[in-house]
């Protein structure tokens, strides 16, 4: 079970010269194969006069699904190279789609191993990387007169604090990482001498940038 990973936010792109050939990096977030699918005809599409539009992703925490095309270049020369900087890097839902002009010189099965690692791999480094961390979300309720205080607590702790709703009392949601060894419910309890009332409601992921 997978407490954080990394993923992309936004989609990137990024060009890559060797040997006059010219190779565009495309990093594009994805939840699902239909989602990649669509996302690869599109750059066909766009790239029709390309000379290889080559893919590879990866879906799921554990990698359930992985796919690569060498898009007819030499077996394990393209698609391969470019889903290994994928695992290497340990990138979540993710699709990268390096696309190939060629520049006259050929490459060799090393060099095109080489020239589809280096465009993937700029590829990530150019794009907006994130953590996502699962929590258990916390639904907290107290008094005007302890929100300062619980306020400065919970940030002092790195806890992260949601949604607060003035009403008759302060409501808010605090985001507990699972692999964070706290009692929440009696840390608040200290905290406000029993004055709020603490309730698990779910469990959810939060963004941190990395």
């Amino acid at each position: 079970m997978y407490n954080e990973f990394i993923t992309v936010s936004k989609p990137s792109e990024t060009l890559y010269v060797v040997k006059k050939s010219k190779f565009i990096s495309n990093v594009i977030p994805i939840t699902d194969s239909k989602e990649a699918e669509d996302y690869i005809g599109k750059f066909r599409k766009k790239y029709w006069d390309a000379t290889h539009n080559v893919y590879a992703y990866s879906i799921g925490l554990n990698n359930e699904i992985q796919k690569f095309s060498d898009d007819g270049e030499p077996s394990g020369t393209a698609g391969k190279p470019v889903l290994e900087v994928i695992k290497s890097k340990d990138v979540k839902n993710v699709l990268i789609v390096v696309t190939r002009y060629f520049g006259g010189i050929l490459l060799g099965a090393g060099g095109l191993i080489r020239a589809y690692s280096e465009s993937a791999s700029l590829g990530l480094k150019s794009s907006h990387i994130i953590k996502k961390i699962k929590c258990e979300v916390f639904q907290i309720t107290t008094d005007y007169n302890m929100l300062g205080k619980l306020q400065w607590e919970l940030n002092q702790k790195n806890l992260i604090i949601r949604d607060i709703n003035y009403t008759e009392d302060v409501k808010m949601k605090v985001f507990v990482p699972n692999n964070y060894n706290i009692d929440l419910e009696q840390f608040i309890m200290d905290i406000t001498s029993g004055n709020a009332d603490v309730k698990l409601i779910g469990n959810d992921f939060i963004t941190k940038e990395i």
